[in-house]
Parts: C-alpha cells; structure tokens; sequence
C-alpha cells in the first residue's frame, strides 16, 4: 500500500457519527504507530483535506474536499445518476421507478421512469412527497434523525382513507421501516397505488433522498413486492456510489436479512 493510499485511508474514518476524531483514536483505528499517523494527518492537512478544531485539537474534514464535492456535482450531477439507474428499475419490475430528493425538510421529485409492459401504470406527477404519506417519506424518515420526523409530524395532511395520520401510527411505520430497510406505503397518497421506496445517501453520509417503485395495489403480490426490493437494493446502492455516498452497514445487514425471508420473485407477466 502507497504513502498516499494509506493516508487517503483515514478520511474514510469520518463520518456523521464521527465528523471529528483526535490522533489517538484515528490510530488506534488505523492500527498504525503514532509517528505514521500524524504524518499521514498532516500531509492530508496540508492540501487542504483535513483541519484541525482550533479548541480541541480533534481532526475534522478540510474545506478541499467541499471544492472537490462541487466538482463532483457538476461533472457527474446527482439527476444523471438517477437517471443512469431509473430505466432498467423500471424495466425489470414492470413498475414506474422514481427518485426523490431532500432538501431541507421537503421531499421533491428527482426523476420518474414509466414501464411500458403495462397499459394502466402509475403516474408521478407530483413535485413533493408528503413524509409522513409516501413510501419515499418512510425511507428518509426512518433513516434520519428526530428534527425530520419532527416535521412530518406537524403536517399530516390526509390525502386518502390510508393516509397515516396518527402520530402513533405514523411511529409504527417509521419503525418497521428501519427494522426492514423498506418504506412502504399502501394508498397512503393516492387511492390505489403501492409503493415500496429506499434511502440513498451522499457524500456526507445522511440520507439525501429515497429511490422507489409504484405499482397498481390490485398488482402487488408477494413476488413482485420481493422483486421490487431486491431491484432497489442494487440500484440504490448505484445511486449512492454516485452521490460520492457509501450505504451504511447496519442497513446492508437489514436489507439482507429483510430479502431472504422474502418469497422467491417469479416472472412478472
């Protein structure tokens, strides 16, 4: 392993957990002597990669690596990689495939990609995605913190006789979400669709929008629902890996577990 390969190493040691670490810690997590380590920090100081808190002395994130984010963006834009995945998600369940996008507190529309294998599909012509109604809500609040459940909560809105509107209710979803890695939701916006969404995440490590697949309830049978999931699992990760993000372990372990006691998918007609 290169000078350089090992000190580029330790920036994938921050993370929203973990946005400052001191010298020790990074060391005895890199497992690496305390002379290599710090000279390792200070050559990724240097250019910029890295700083150092001012009052604590703890390593943080440096402001290069907010220059190189906006070249990512621009060079490889977060609607490209959507797009780059929506198609064949589309394809291969028979469903229309969409991502959405947080910002701030609102969930906006991205991309949608329509199948063509059926002639009544799913339609996304709505810009925003209520949290606390949509499969896509359910993913991004699952996997985000108390300020966005917060949110949802003040705004639940009833769009069909599904809509979750206890704040009870609401908390049950949200949980079953998180122990599943899925958010579902059936007919919780529009009377007769079901969706089953992901998160996806960037660079900064938080949850940065969902991916999702909607189909026609009276279509949703138990191999298409497993189907549906394991297509999301993949080209949410795609989507993440070009968001410059990495989808944490804990949710790896939980998809994984969710898929195999799931029936086995079979040819959708």
């Amino acid at each position: 392993m290169s000078v350089v390969t090992k000190a580029v190493e330790l920036l994938g040691f921050f993370s929203a957990e973990k946005p400052e670490i001191g010298l020790s810690e990074i060391r005895a997590l890199a497992k690496r002597d305390k002379a290599t380590t710090y000279r390792h920090l200070a050559a990724l100081e240097s250019v910029g990669l890295l700083e150092q808190n001012p009052t604590t002395r703890a390593y943080r994130i440096g402001p290069a690596v907010l220059r190189l984010a906006h070249l990512r963006e621009q060079s490889t834009p977060r609607l490209a990689g959507a797009l780059a995945v929506l198609p064949r998600l589309a394809e291969v369940t028979g469903e229309t495939a969409h991502a959405s996008l947080l910002q701030g507190t609102q969930l906006r529309k991205l991309a949608a990609q329509e199948s063509t294998r059926h002639s009544t599909r799913v339609v996304m012509d709505d810009e925003t995605y209520p949290l606390h109604a949509t499969a896509s809500g359910m993913a991004v609040l699952a996997f985000s913190g108390p300020d966005l459940m917060a949110t949802a909560l003040a705004r639940m809105d009833r769009y069909t006789d599904n809509t979750p509107t206890d704040p009870a209710v609401l908390h049950q979803l949200v949980d079953r979400a998180r122990a599943s890695g899925f958010g579902n939701s059936d007919q919780g916006f529009e009377a007769g669709v079901h969706g089953i969404s992901v998160p996806v995440f960037d660079q900064s490590g938080a949850v940065a929008g969902a991916l999702s697949v909607a189909t026609l309830a009276v279509r949703m049978t138990p191999a298409l629902g497993h189907l549906i999931k394991a297509e999301l699992v993949s080209a949410g990760r795609q989507i993440t890996t070009s968001w410059g993000g990495t989808v944490p372990a804990h949710l790896e372990t939980v998809w994984a577990k969710t898929l195999s006691q799931c029936p086995q998918p079979e040819p959708v007609p």
